[in-house]
């Protein structure tokens, strides 16, 4: 993450995969530059149609956040706050990725543009997995009740912890990527890394 003073352009980079090229977002005054690999573009702040934040860990690194902005023409860009530093290692950018996800969204408001701004996953999405995750959870909870009337305190000492990580885990997943709608200067505070 660099911020030029003379030119006022804030830039972004990460690395999505280990073997692929870093991705770069450049804030200019009136738009975002971003050099994908082979591909590179600009768009104009007022050319944003969506932005959504959301929680998205993976195996190596269980504290990720995802910002996509979604352009006029359906390019999707995403930005990530994590990046690939080795075969086995992401590094945390916690830091630049919210100064510049909030210097992004103080550009969009203030070009004026109809933005639509989201929070966690779509609605078809989120609502099915979360009836799935209580029906789990209930599941579970039914197997170390049954456990426990059965007198097998093994079973249901490893049952009942199995549990407790899925509702710790799934619970977490749940509640920061809940559909919902936020104002660009007031940024939902679970979708940033601390």
């Amino acid at each position: 993450m660099s911020d030029t003073q003379t030119t006022g352009d804030l830039t972004y980079t990460y690395r999505p995969s280990l073997l692929g090229a870093p991705w770069q977002f450049r804030l200019t005054g009136d738009a975002l530059f971003w050099d994908i690999g082979r591909r590179s573009g600009r768009a104009a702040f007022h050319d944003i149609r969506r932005v959504r934040m959301s929680y998205r860990p993976v195996t190596m690194q269980n504290y990720r956040f995802v910002t996509e902005a979604w352009l006029g023409d359906g390019t999707r860009l995403t930005v990530a706050s994590t990046s690939w530093k080795s075969m086995v290692e992401q590094e945390r950018l916690s830091k630049p990725y919210v100064d510049f996800i909030r210097e992004l969204h103080r550009r969009i408001a203030a070009s004026g543009a109809s933005v639509s701004f989201e929070t966690g996953m779509h609605p078809l999405r989120y609502w099915p997995g979360f009836v799935v995750f209580a029906g789990m959870a209930l599941g579970l909870a039914v197997l170390t009740v049954r456990a426990l009337q059965l007198a097998a305190w093994g079973g249901a000492a490893f049952i009942g912890a199995f549990l407790a990580l899925f509702l710790w885990h799934g619970g977490n997943y749940l509640r920061r990527n809940r559909p919902k709608t936020y104002r660009p200067d007031a940024l939902p505070d679970d979708l940033l890394p601390r």
